[in-house]
């Protein structure tokens, strides 16, 4: 009898394929109070290489980390009208505490521009204060109505940088260079994604900004994801907290300011990107388990040599698990592997022991083959790289593959319904069209110059909108 399989396959229910994997590969369960989730270790674990590769290139800018408060008077909102009708329907209010009702509101934290401009406002005197480069790692809470694990939930976690500059060039350029150096690199070479760089149009793009950069992904149904933005803020959150700075010619003049960020959605993307009908494949150059060796039975002399071999992978670099359970079958301790997307399983038992090999599982392009055990600490760096290229042009070859040029707002919303992208010149698209394609729950994701570089401007000659379904 044919053995049923483990996930719900992707062709017949891709949102039920998606929740199947998230809890069977242990990433994370629903939270007690609606919208909410709980991340489990394995889910954490890949959080946590995020968090240190998105860090390192965060400081490589100069950017610092910082902390602010997680409770913001309700008074700060106010202050910037296109910031907080953006996120109004989205707050959550603290309206009691201490067993009283407080003098003003509390906000919980939907994002920090608010609570972070009041402080650039104390700290920022001179140019010689500029430019000031802020970061926090932090969870957020903005009311989700049909929340979705990592995708859409109403507190998630995330990095925001904010900045403060002398003038709008260095402000523009400082998030393009996030954008693009930052967020762009990280995606391609650690989470082997392929991502579309462009410019938000205005309706798109995020309140109270005058730019936003963003980049997308396609998902495996063919869906889009934006997957982190960085916007330009000009001086409207300066003016509305009136940070200023004393220039070299001795006159105040008000900051130029962005602010950008990339969250735990990141992880829904890495799921509905690569993973497949098996389970989540997780980039070996993301992976916090990059290799796991597995005794099959527990033979003292197996057990003796998979944790040497762990051992010796460890010393060369290589981030490895040991799974020596041997009161767990070896069939369901292989598949929970393959479901958590590691990159690779080494299972030894008393006759690969006794031949010198161990059997080689690749989840990336798939198969077994037995291998010398002396050759693996040589031969595993090689291979987790071949099968990290090999993701990024699986997801190149799957965009390229589903986006139509087009011509007309029909032929776009039936490359989008169809589980595909559309690129349409924005000069045929425009404002009327981009609302005749939401009455099809079709958006612009980007636009995107001939070339596919990032224009300059929203209205530039030749731009392109890249249209699609959207999570």
């Amino acid at each position: 009898m044919a053995k049923a399989p483990v996930l719900t396959p992707r062709a017949e229910d891709f949102p039920r394929w998606y929740q199947d994997l998230i809890s069977k590969a242990e990433l994370a369960d629903n939270g007690p109070v609606r919208g909410s989730m709980v991340i489990r270790p394995y889910g954490y674990g890949i959080w946590e290489r995020m968090q240190a590769e998105m860090d390192a290139r965060i400081k490589e800018t100069g950017t610092e980390n910082a902390y602010f408060p997680l409770l913001i008077p309700q008074s700060y909102l106010a202050r910037e009208a296109d910031h907080v009708e953006g996120f109004a329907p989205e707050l959550a209010v603290v309206t009691h505490g201490g067993g009283k009702e407080l003098e003003e509101p509390a906000v919980v934290r939907p994002t920090s521009e608010m609570i972070i401009n009041e402080y650039f406002s104390k700290w920022v005197q001179s140019y010689r204060d500029l430019p000031l480069l802020i970061n926090q790692w932090a969870n957020v809470v903005r009311w989700e109505l049909r929340p979705r694990l990592f995708l859409r939930t109403s507190e998630f976690l995330w990095q925001e940088g904010h900045t403060a500059h002398a003038t709008y060039e260095e402000a523009r350029d400082f998030a393009a260079h996030i954008h693009r150096k930052v967020y762009e690199d990280f995606m391609v070479n650690v989470l082997a994604m392929d991502v579309v760089p462009g410019r938000k149009t205005v309706k798109e793009r995020f309140a109270g900004a005058i730019n936003t950069l963003t980049l997308e992904g396609m998902m495996g149904d063919g869906k889009a994801l934006q997957m982190a933005t960085s916007h330009e803020l000009g001086q409207n959150f300066a003016k509305a907290f009136n940070t200023q700075y004393l220039s070299k010619e001795g006159k105040q003049e008000l900051v130029w300011q962005t602010s950008w960020g990339s969250t735990t959605r990141m992880i829904g993307a890495l799921v509905m990107m690569h993973g497949d009908d098996d389970g989540l494949r997780v980039p070996p150059r993301l992976a916090h388990i990059q290799a796991v060796v597995l005794a099959i039975k527990g033979d003292e002399a197996v057990l003796a040599k998979v944790r040497e071999l762990g051992a010796r992978l460890k010393a060369a670099g290589v981030r490895v698990r040991v799974d020596d359970r041997t009161d767990v079958p070896f069939g369901r301790r292989a598949v929970d592997w393959e479901l958590k997307g590691v990159p690779v399983r080494i299972e030894i038992g008393p006759r690969d022991l006794e031949n010198g090999t161990a059997m080689l599982a690749r989840r990336i392009p798939g198969g077994k083959e037995p291998v010398a055990i002396d050759s693996l600490v040589e031969l595993l760096p090689v291979i987790l790289e071949e099968d990290q290229a090999l993701l990024l042009k699986q997801s190149r070859e799957r965009r390229e593959s589903r986006t139509s040029e087009v011509s007309t707002i029909g032929e776009a919303v039936e490359a989008a319904t169809a589980g595909g992208w559309a690129r349409i010149p924005w000069a045929t698209l425009g404002e009327e069209g981009e609302a005749e394609l939401a009455e099809h729950a079709v958006t612009v994701r980007c636009l995107v110059a001939e070339d596919g570089s990032v224009p300059d401007a929203d209205k530039a000659p030749g731009n392109v909108a890249v249209v699609a379904r959207a999570y």
